[in-house]
């Protein structure tokens, strides 16, 4: 019943608009850069304080990230980094990794996640093993974020995805841990509200930050998804690809976003995390303008359209 309550709130205009509004202001940003210069200009862009996600990259060392974490901590925002369980080579590295991030950045909060090597190049081979070692909160990282999969994993069976999400979410019961999911991004509202569902049928209470990408070209936006494996959704951005005038045509997040506004009330929903595909600028104005209520919604079709 509270759920229908819920859903009646924000079937008006205001309320839509409102909710929307709140899912953005309450998010997360994910985006990575070799040239640590460029942080430089990010100050000033969102608000004093946002998180800002910072992926572990092929073939970078630790160091990096390390500095990125410093350079956007002085930038005035709270830095999150990726902690890929498969890349730490022994437990002196992943010492030396988390006495950094504490001590040259402050960092509170990480998302852990096994990373895509194919082998552990150390003692841990999943998330699961390097947070059940307790390493992270010795080093003050008391909120954990994993990842989660909307649109199920390409290479992990599902059954195996939800023992090891168990596993999770006991370890962090026993030792304190605030643990937060963040999910792969998806072009397909309808099936993040399906996964969400699904999630709390099965009594999974964590918070979840929805993952969307932010506006970028088609071209782009196609890219990543076949890289990064995204299922069927993708399908509803290749349908639209028809010409190489189309592939350069920007793309936002309006419709899924709008969808998981509407019929994401009481699911859990701690706010989008949005993947900066076209640029930090670029997905940071987005993200203010919607925040701000820079919008307005398109009708009668089921998106909004962004100011500016």
């Amino acid at each position: 019943m509270a759920q229908t309550d819920e859903r009646a709130a924000v079937e008006t205009p205001a309320g839509l608009a409102g909710a929307i509004s709140t899912l953005v202001r309450a998010g997360s940003l994910e985006a990575s850069t070799r040239n640590l210069a460029d942080i430089e200009s990010y100050s000033g862009l969102l608000p004093p304080g946002s998180d800002v996600f910072t992926p572990w990259l092929p073939g970078e060392p630790y160091h990096h990230l390390v500095a990125m974490a410093r350079h956007l901590r002085q930038a005035g925002f709270n830095p999150v980094p990726h902690v890929s369980a498969r890349r730490l080579t022994n437990v002196a590295a992943a010492r030396d990794f988390f006495g950094r991030l504490q001590g040259e950045a402050g960092v509170e909060r990480v998302l852990a996640v096994a990373g895509d090597s194919k082998a552990a190049a150390g003692p841990y081979d999943s998330s699961l093993a390097l947070i059940e070692t307790g390493l992270l909160q010795e080093y003050g990282i008391r909120s954990v974020g994993i990842a989660g999969y909307p649109e199920g994993h390409r290479k992990i069976p599902e059954a195996v995805l939800h023992a090891s999400l168990a596993g999770k979410i006991d370890v962090a019961q026993r030792t304190g841990l605030d643990l937060f999911m963040v999910s792969q991004f998806c072009f397909d509202g309808e099936v993040i509200v399906d996964w969400l569902r699904s999630l709390r049928a099965r009594g999974v209470a964590i918070p979840v930050r929805v993952g969307v990408a932010g506006p970028a070209t088609i071209r782009a936006l196609l890219n990543y998804g076949i890289r990064c494996g995204i299922g069927n959704s993708l399908r509803a951005v290749g349908t639209q690809a028809i010409s190489l005038t189309r592939l350069v045509v920007q793309q936002g997040p309006e419709k899924i976003v709008r969808r998981v506004a509407l019929d994401g009330k009481g699911l859990g929903i701690a706010g989008l995390h949005c993947f900066a595909f076209g640029g930090f600028a670029q997905t940071a104005r987005w993200m203010e303008n919607v925040a701000s209520g820079r919008f307005s919604l398109d009708e009668p079709s089921d998106s909004f359209s962004v100011s500016g």
